[in-house]
């Protein structure tokens, strides 16, 4: 498999992204597939609301956008540069004049698929049947190290973290509820760190609630 590797990414095309790069967005044609030789690609989906749910993060060695290149139609979700990188793309019809010349390239691509297959029943299972706290939990022990105790190192902000387990970020601002004023109020502070507190109720409060995509808050 490793010597019809080789030979597929000869006839890729290499460029340097730098970070923020979209190598394509959601609806775009799909006219060849790609291969992150170095740095870092997200891959992610995105609904009416700009939320985004990430699919995958893709590092060097990995093929991007192969399954969708041998079916005519268009991208269904949208890949970004997380790091300054460089990426190989694979017009589509070089690679299956290859393929008609070259069985072993066939099977290369028969394989790669199938273990994409996997690792998307893998995402689905996780996003569909298991709790944002068993993802989380799934997450840290997959990147624990350490002997005879557990460091885990995020290498991504908090924020993308969120994103990739299929949940919102954490809301920035703690709510609560406080008689300092000798009445029950709803008040609103930073969260970690050192801040003033702002009061939001006006006629009394308790038991504040922030909505699903932390914008607006009830008490």
């Amino acid at each position: 498999m490793k010597q019809s590797e080789n030979r597929i990414k000869g006839l890729g095309k290499l460029k340097r992204y730098t970070q923020g790069t979209f190598l394509f967005q959601a609806e775009e044609k799909a006219a060849g597939f790609y291969y992150v030789k170095t740095g870092e690609i997200r891959v992610f989906k995105m609904d009416e609301q700009g939320r985004e749910l990430e699919v995958a993060r893709l590092g060097p060695g990995e093929f991007l956008g192969e399954a969708i290149a041998f079916v005519p139609g268009r991208f269904p979700f949208y890949a970004q540069v997380v790091k300054d990188s460089e990426i190989s793309f694979f017009e589509t019809h070089s690679v299956f004049r290859r393929i008609e010349s070259d069985p072993a390239v066939a099977r290369f691509f028969i394989e790669l698929l199938a273990q994409k297959c996997v690792a998307l029943s893998s995402r689905v299972e996780s996003l569909g049947l298991r709790t944002i706290r068993q993802r989380l939990i799934q997450y840290l022990l997959a990147h624990c190290y350490g002997s005879g105790h557990c460091l885990i190192e995020l290498k991504m902000k908090k924020g993308d973290l969120a994103k990739l387990l299929g949940t919102i970020s954490e809301t920035r601002w703690i709510a609560y509820t406080s008689d300092e004023s000798k009445r029950n109020e709803v008040y609103v502070r930073p969260f970690p760190g050192a801040g003033g507190k702002w009061q939001v109720s006006s006629d009394g409060g308790v038991q504040p609630l922030w909505s699903k995509n932390g914008k607006q808050l009830f008490y």
